[in-house]
């Protein structure tokens, strides 16, 4: 479960009823929500937040680092609370579900030196594609 809540309050973020609500709603395992959706989901709890507030809200969770943006293909840019745990993303091609997955070994060493160009690689990103179980039962 994720613990966005006591880590921004454990940073000292001033707790609004607008950032609360927000951070409410990230809150939780495989949360991978678009600013779209994380404002009709607050908007439900507190009717009359703003679109702009949530994208704000959004924006400084991201410079805290305690929301990862995550992009996949052309799709709109989804949050997920999960940025303290090292993890990939597995992503299905059709409907765009996303799950926090955890394999084993470590990413940064899998690069061969001899493909690392002279780089000292300081982060990896990973993302594992195919069809989750409702879509591939369709297709």
């Amino acid at each position: 479960m994720s613990d966005l809540l006591e880590r921004l309050r454990g940073r000292g973020w001033r707790m609004t009823a607008q950032r609360r609500v927000v951070a409410e709603v990230l809150n939780g395992d495989h949360v991978h929500l678009t600013a779209d959706e994380v404002h009709a989901r607050a908007t439900a709890k507190l009717p009359e937040i703003s679109r702009a507030t949530v994208y704000n809200t959004l924006g400084e969770m991201v410079s805290l680092g305690e929301v990862i943006e995550v992009a996949t293909d052309k799709r709109a840019k989804r949050y997920d609370p999960n940025a303290h745990r090292p993890h990939q993303h597995l992503v299905c091609d059709l409907c765009g579900q996303i799950r926090d997955v955890h394999p084993t070994g470590n990413p940064l060493t899998a690069l061969p030196s001899d493909e690392r160009f002279g780089f000292t690689i300081s982060d990896v990103e990973v993302t594992y594609r195919g069809l989750c179980p409702n879509c591939a039962a369709k297709a």
